[in-house]
């Protein structure tokens, strides 16, 4: 058994008395479907066979057995439908939980390569089709190989040689729906691919609504929803049409076994080796045999929707987190904050140019660093790789000299703090945003770390205080504000290091000297590395280093850098005019 299909099988395990039951609930009705039938034939055989004083009343019994066999066949249906569906649902949110822990171990390389809207597709829409394969799946397979095979032996019993005829066509059906349920298999698999790159374009217009209204590019996105939604439509034609030859055919198919029924029986009634009893009850057979061949038939179409869409989830569930705790991995407590890097490389991919090579750097506990130099030299990298975001292609990387491989990744990024360019904020209120910085921390808490982030006297005159909707991504803030707040949130998770992306050269000055003086109050008693673009503040910075594409060009305190005028000394004066 392959790992996939284990893997499968494994989500029925928490629910297997539930499976148990449906499975038992499938079995009465099979049975209660095949007995109807035989009911009904002993009715016209031997109840109407011959007329006594007492038919009428063998009628009304046999009537009254026929309503409590379809009052059980119904009450057994309706609980199979129900639990079943359920169960399916419990199952789909089993493996979205799973999915979605195993979306949150992923790293940020992973994260490059995607598309939301894709990875929103296999969270969603694939595992709804799960859900339907795990719950129709054993309830149709149980139904159909009991009725199927109950009624074959059934029919056996009526006609032998009437039984074989009907038998003959099943081969031939067998194969036809077999050659289309692959090509609707096909279909449906570049179907999922294209509604994902729906949700994807969708996500990416709607993220970047703004952008797209300030430059009334609205048609252009039109054109681009437009063309993937055109895609979308033509893999769904494609399955439709083989839906539709698949379905037809199988039809037709019915309705010959239908047809040589009537006529070979027709002919059997004439050559008086069948009478019109057995060849009504055959008839009555044939249709429940016909029955299951149809739910197999949409069996195999829930089978390919939700196969496709399994395999989708384990393409994910497969790919390995490639930033984990090593085995013996220490937890670390509160650090100092000395950081070394020694002989550090890394690139992004194995074809891919060295971003950061042979690099080494001592950062003291508690001292203040800022990085700069042009776009690309790697700042943003080496501050990635400190709590592990992305992991060093070689060399090692020392935190109060424990190699941060060797130490759990939750306790390694508890001791940082990253202050982000892009200020990330989530939906809910004021205070819920600056609380995700320390789950658990009290109103003062929050209140003591908006003070010291300067945020606190803008807050207070909002409309509901700390309990203010932002909206989404905190549309409802300033560019300061929001820094501000995410400064808070660092504040109140109170970590020794702290990295930061600075972000104030698109705020007005009133905005940016309030975030300048919280960032100082942050870098307190703190080791800071700073990513600076803007020179002139990082002007009380204990070292400045510099990065070019060989790695660290100059470095020093500003004014040193500034007397020895080379890169930092032109940058700086470049930006800070004649």
């Amino acid at each position: 058994m392959s790992v996939r299909v284990r893997k499968f099988f494994s989500y029925y395990r928490p629910y297997r008395r539930l499976l148990l039951i449906l499975m038992g609930s499938a079995f009465i009705v099979s049975t209660v479907s095949l007995a109807l039938p035989l009911c009904a034939s002993f009715i016209t055989r031997n109840v109407l066979g011959e007329i006594t004083p007492d038919t009428l009343n063998q009628m009304y019994a046999m009537g009254a057995l026929m309503l409590g066999l379809l009052a059980l066949h119904t009450l057994c249906n309706l609980f199979v439908d129900y639990r079943g569906h359920v169960m399916g649902a419990l199952m789909e949110s089993d493996m979205r939980a799973e999915l979605f822990d195993h979306y949150q171990q992923l790293s940020f390389r992973f994260y490059d390569e995607q598309k939301t809207g894709q990875l929103m597709s296999r969270i969603s829409n694939d595992l709804f089709w799960i859900s339907e394969l795990c719950h129709h799946g054993p309830e149709d397979l149980v139904l159909s190989l009991l009725k199927f095979v109950g009624s074959f032996v059934i029919l056996l019993t009526i006609n032998v040689e009437l039984t074989l005829i009907t038998f003959l066509f099943l081969p031939f059906m067998a194969v036809y729906a077999l050659v289309f349920q692959k090509r609707v298999g096909i279909a449906l698999g570049a179907s999922k691919a294209r509604i994902g790159d729906v949700n994807a374009q969708l996500e990416e217009t709607l993220a970047g609504i703004r952008v797209v209204k300030s430059f009334t590019n609205e048609a252009i996105e039109r054109d681009k929803f437009a063309d993937a939604n055109r895609r979308f439509i033509a893999s769904r034609a494609d399955g439709y049409r083989a839906e539709a030859y698949h379905w037809q055919g199988v039809h037709v198919f019915t309705h010959l076994i239908t047809i040589a029924v009537i006529v070979f029986g027709g002919a059997a009634i004439v050559q008086q080796t069948l009478d019109l009893p057995e060849l009504l009850t055959f008839l009555l057979y044939v249709g429940i045999m016909v029955e299951p061949i149809h739910k197999l038939e949409n069996f195999a179409r829930l089978y390919q929707e939700g196969i496709t869409g399994f395999n989708r989830f384990m393409e994910i569930m497969e790919i390995a987190p490639d930033i984990t705790d090593a085995p013996d991995a220490a937890e670390l407590g509160r650090v100092q904050g000395a950081i070394r890097f020694r002989e550090v490389s890394f690139r992004y991919h194995d074809d891919h140019d060295y971003v950061l090579e042979n690099l080494s750097l001592d950062i003291l506990a508690g001292e203040y660093v800022a990085l700069v130099g042009s776009s690309g030299v790697g700042k943003s990298t080496l501050c990635s790789l400190i709590p592990r975001f992305y992991e060093a292609t070689q060399g090692h990387i020392l935190l109060d000299g424990h190699d941060i491989r060797q130490v759990t990744l939750r306790s390694l990024r508890r001791n940082i703090g990253v202050v982000q360019q892009d200020v990330y904020l989530f939906s809910g209120t004021v205070a819920d945003n600056i609380h995700y910085g320390k789950p658990g921390a009290t109103q003062a808490e929050i209140v003591e770390a908006a003070r010291k982030a300067n945020a606190h006297d803008f807050i207070m005159a909002l409309p509901n205080g700390y309990d203010t909707d932002i909206g989404q991504l905190g549309v409802k803030l300033s560019g300061g504000q929001k820094q501000r707040l995410s400064i808070a949130r660092v504040f109140l998770k109170d970590p020794p290091i702290i990295l930061f992306d600075e972000a104030t050269s698109s705020l007005d000055n009133e905005s940016e000297k309030a975030v300048q003086e919280s960032l100082e109050k942050l870098a307190e008693e703190r080791t800071v590395l700073v990513i600076a673009h803007r020179l002139t503040t990082i002007r009380k910075a204990q070292r400045i280093l510099v990065l070019t594409d060989e790695g660290i060009d100059e470095q020093g305190t500003h004014e040193e850098l500034i007397a020895r005028g080379g890169v930092y000394a032109t940058l700086y004066h470049i930006q800070s005019g004649p």
